[in-house]
């Protein structure tokens, strides 16, 4: 495959993107441990994270550079979903995962936008709300609401799933090229991240489901409700340091495959379909 000046444009984006989406999980961990622990955290979302890095020094700069980071990753979701940059094939279940990458492009899409919006202050008024009870309100209202309400709870149930297989026997260091040495605690981190990731997406989806069935909007919760129906468990502020840390443990994965995934991007100089031009108006 030719190399361009296009692939290596989207080689940096893509990797931008991991790293970015890495600090995100590393934020998002680190408060929960320490809410966990009793040390002043907070155990919340994404945007949680996003506005507690605001808070800091140089806070505005790097919420925009998270939101270019996020975005690029986005774009990089599309490119892997619509040209099978990966090389999976055309298999059910490499279609099933091409597509989750679309789908996750969109939800990064839209936390790269809160990014943004914070970074600009706008929006810093209505930080509060649950973003999964919102859309699940919305999508209630819509006709057949309770069973689009459903299906999207038994894919973000099967999505959660699949983080647990790929904790349990997947490979997770298949794709990094990494330094002699490295390759066996950087597979139990990932794994250990992706159990964590897989559980609370199991809870959301639980949740979810719970509103397609009673059609309140008020049961279904995102990452912040997983955390906290954890913490009301027996023994509960182990089970939130744990799972935090595994979310820890997943942005420091992210960080890893940022510097050593392999990234084969398509050549885009000869494409004329939307993510060509798409990635020449991010150059």
């Amino acid at each position: 495959m030719a190399w361009s000046r296009n692939d290596n444009a989207l080689e940096h984006l893509a990797r931008f993107g991991y790293g970015a989406r890495g600090i995100v999980y590393c934020v998002v961990g680190g408060l929960a441990v320490l809410a966990a622990l009793g040390q002043g955290g907070s155990a919340g979302d994404s945007k949680s994270a996003l506005r507690a890095v605001l808070g800091g020094p140089f806070g505005a700069v790097i919420v925009g550079l998270i939101a270019f980071g996020l975005a690029s990753f986005a774009l990089w979701r599309v490119v892997e979903g619509a040209t099978d940059a990966d090389r999976r094939g055309r298999s059910a279940k490499a279609l099933a995962v091409r597509g989750a990458h679309l789908i996750s492009a969109v939800i990064y899409a839209g936390l790269a936008l809160t990014a943004g919006q914070l970074a600009f202050g706008i929006g810093r008024a209505s930080a509060g709300g649950d973003g999964v009870r919102d859309w699940t309100k919305w999508l209630l209202n819509q006709p057949f609401g309770p069973w689009l309400v459903g299906i999207v709870g038994l894919g973000i149930a099967a999505a959660g799933i699949g983080y647990a297989a790929k904790a349990w026997k997947g490979n997770v260091t298949e794709r990094l090229s990494l330094p002699a040495g490295a390759e066996a605690w950087i597979d139990r981190l990932g794994r250990f991240g992706y159990a964590a990731r897989g559980l609370v997406f199991l809870m959301i989806g639980g949740f979810v489901l719970t509103a397609a069935w009673t059609q309140a909007s008020s049961d279904a919760s995102g990452l912040s409700g997983a955390f906290s129906a954890l913490r009301a468990q027996p023994y509960g502020w182990v089970l939130l340091a744990i799972v935090a840390a595994g979310h820890f443990a997943f942005g420091a994965f992210g960080l890893i495959q940022a510097r050593y995934r392999h990234i084969d991007a398509p050549d885009l100089d000869e494409g004329d379909g939307a993510v060509a031009r798409a990635v020449r108006a991010a150059r």
